[in-house]
């Protein structure tokens, strides 16, 4: 009998097995509003103008060869990251306790972050918002934390923020625990704290003797300003907190399948910089030996020069412009069809993503009978909406709505 014949077959992965079925279905109308990836007003994916433009360099470059990068990354790239994180200005970098580590894109900053904090400082508990993105269960199990919490975050009466829940969940955290804090553009609910919120969130952190672990996804594709979705890293920051950071290129520059990321890590002084940048190297060479060079070269070649990177904010703008009009698109057909509910808190949120309320037995009516893919949860990625299918989505939503309604 072969040794993997006990083996069972595992859970599919939803967004995958959405993608799939989305995928197969004959249906002309169909659409997905599973996928986490920026289309046009087209359905199209977009290669964003910039980033041929580098890439068409770097082909072109007769100098760059395929030799291995260093196991911590380029260090141009892990700068210039750092930088457009914490800003030209930062305190943190002048002083030199704060560094980054090229990763393989979010998943992979946040999954060396977690070794780190596991193996090397022995954190056992993490917390994570309820819900969240599903992936940061695995990767900070998979990573050896033996206790995942969660706190409180989505209000479903309110359509927002459970602010309360979330602090008294946070004061009962117990010291030294690992907190994950969505940066900006909460996934999937859209909804992020207010500033003064955030302020509250560090002051219990600081009390409690939490360490914030920041995931930034959606830096400058959130809101178009890449400062304005730092305000979280930067505040924590400022207030003198040790920290990491986990940035993702895959968004705010369409490199999905490049694996381009960084962890931020920042310190309370320099002197431990050698010794933390050591255990990581380890950590990584023990996982997957080295980063990619290719989604790096792009990055640091756009950051790091200043023509490029005026073209690379134009194109974060025109892609957070899209989706913050189909926002309003979605909750003004909605409002015509005088569709059940409220639904202000659509154009309230803010990012790719939107937790839209809607019940499972709604989704899966969009689903069988409309052929509209999202998640069981209701969430929708806004970028699968466009001028051409927003009123047949908000008409498919209306009927669920108003048939569930109904029944009550």
């Amino acid at each position: 009998m072969s040794m993997f014949a006990g083996v069972e077959v595992g859970p599919p992965v939803e967004v995958f097995a959405l993608n799939q079925a989305c995928l197969k279905d004959p249906n002309p109308n169909k659409v997905n509003l599973g996928v986490g990836a920026y289309r046009t007003n087209e359905g199209k994916p977009w290669i964003l103008p910039v980033v041929k433009k580098a890439e068409a360099a770097i082909v072109a470059d007769g100098s760059l060869n395929h030799e291995y990068l260093p196991v911590l990354g380029m260090d141009s790239v892990t700068n210039a990251a750092t930088t457009l994180l914490l800003g030209d200005e930062s305190e943190a970098i002048k002083s030199k306790r704060a560094f980054g580590v090229q990763c393989l894109s979010g998943t992979g900053a946040l999954r060396v972050g977690a070794e780190f904090l596991c193996r090397i400082l022995k954190r056992t508990t993490f917390y994570y918002s309820s819900p969240t993105w599903e992936n940061h269960h695995k990767v900070f199990v998979y990573a050896g934390f033996a206790e995942p919490r969660t706190y409180r975050y989505w209000h479903q009466d309110r359509r927002g923020i459970d602010f309360e829940g979330m602090i008294e969940d946070l004061k009962a955290a117990p010291e030294g625990a690992v907190i994950i804090l969505h940066a900006c553009a909460h996934n999937p609910t859209g909804v992020d704290p207010t500033q003064d919120q955030w302020k509250q969130i560090a002051d219990v952190c600081e009390e409690k003797k939490l360490f914030p672990f920041f995931d930034s996804a959606y830096q400058g594709f959130a809101s178009g300003d890449p400062n304005k979705d730092a305000f979280a890293v930067r505040y924590f920051v400022e207030r003198g907190f040790e920290l990491f950071c986990a940035q993702s290129f895959a968004k705010n520059f369409g490199l999905y399948n490049e694996r381009i990321g960084n962890l931020t890590v920042v310190q309370k002084n320099e002197s431990t910089k050698a010794a933390v940048a050591s255990q990581i190297t380890l950590l990584i060479r023990g996982m997957y030996s080295n980063p990619p060079a290719f989604g790096s070269r792009i990055v640091n070649l756009v950051l790091n020069d200043a023509t490029l990177r005026a073209e690379w904010m134009e194109c974060i703008k025109t892609m957070s412009s899209r989706i913050i009009a189909m926002r309003k698109a979605l909750y003004d057909e909605l409002v015509a069809l005088k569709t059940p509910g409220t639904w202000e808190h659509i154009t309230q949120q803010i990012g790719m993503f939107s937790y839209t309320g809607l019940s499972e037995k709604q989704v899966e009516i969009l689903i069988k009978e409309f052929s509209i893919y999202l998640l069981k949860t209701g969430r929708i990625s806004m970028c699968g909406l466009n001028e051409n299918n927003v009123k047949y989505v908000a008409k498919a939503i209306h009927e669920a709505v108003t048939r569930a309604s109904s029944k009550i």
